[in-house]
């Protein structure tokens, strides 16, 4: 469903990343791990179209995105649940949801309808909170929000950085809970998290980032056994 060949990103006289490759396919979740500073979110902004490529090749479902902007990648089926949230505080919660359909030109009334009362199933939370404005919840209710606006545009694929990110236990399990019944329901998911632990324990691959490299990669159960992933990165 992806492929990057090659891509290199760079900040000013800042190497960001240097001539990563990889590859998701459609229905897998897989997760990019390593420490701060090692190209995770750039990778992800990379591919979204937000941010510059000095070099490389980004593929969608077969189509060349490489140069394509951020609203025509989401357009065709990508969507991105950014570091931090970035809901719209001032906005409700539906409203939220409905601008996330905004993606997606070829969405009906009945179908945004449909896919409301979806994410409504997805986060009960949130249609307990329906009329509330997005910046009066909790982290991990924003973070089901951000969530839930982003499968409004019914994408094939949904890309996360961070999601866990500032989480209590509670709400850590229980976001992971959700991108496995998202991969469940069949959309393919690629997953940026710091938590490296519970990351590798529900995806199905995972590539291992350092200083803009990919330092390892291969299947993500195995790689929970890996002694140099477990001292780096599992350590208690």
């Amino acid at each position: 469903m992806l492929n990057v060949e090659h891509l290199s990103v760079n900040y000013g006289y800042i190497t960001a990343l240097t001539d990563i490759s990889f590859h998701v396919e459609e229905g897998e979740i897989i997760t990019l791990i390593g420490s701060n500073g090692a190209g995770k979110t750039t990778t992800l902004g990379a591919i979204s179209g937000l941010v510059p490529k000095v070099s490389g090749k980004i593929t969608f479902k077969g189509h060349d995105i490489t140069k394509m902007p951020p609203d025509k990648v989401v357009k065709m089926g990508m969507c991105h649940v950014p570091e931090g949230r970035k809901i719209f505080p001032a906005l409700t919660v539906y409203e939220n949801l409905i601008a996330g359909s905004l993606g997606n030109p070829k969405l009906t009334k009945a179908r945004i309808n449909e896919l409301v009362e979806e994410q409504y199933t997805l986060f009960p939370r949130l249609k307990e909170r329906i009329g509330q404005a997005g910046g009066s919840l909790s982290g991990g209710e924003q973070q089901m929000l951000a969530m839930g606006r982003a499968l409004m545009s019914h994408p094939r694929m949904i890309v996360m950085d961070e999601p866990s990110m500032g989480l209590s236990p509670i709400y850590v399990n229980e976001i992971f809970d959700i991108i496995q019944k998202i991969n469940g329901d069949g959309t393919t998911v690629l997953l940026v998290e710091q938590n490296a632990k519970k990351a590798l324990s529900i995806a199905h691959k995972a590539y291992v980032l350092e200083t803009g490299n990919v330092a390892l990669s291969g299947d993500a159960k195995e790689l929970m056994n890996n002694d140099q992933v477990k001292k780096a990165y599992l350590s208690e």
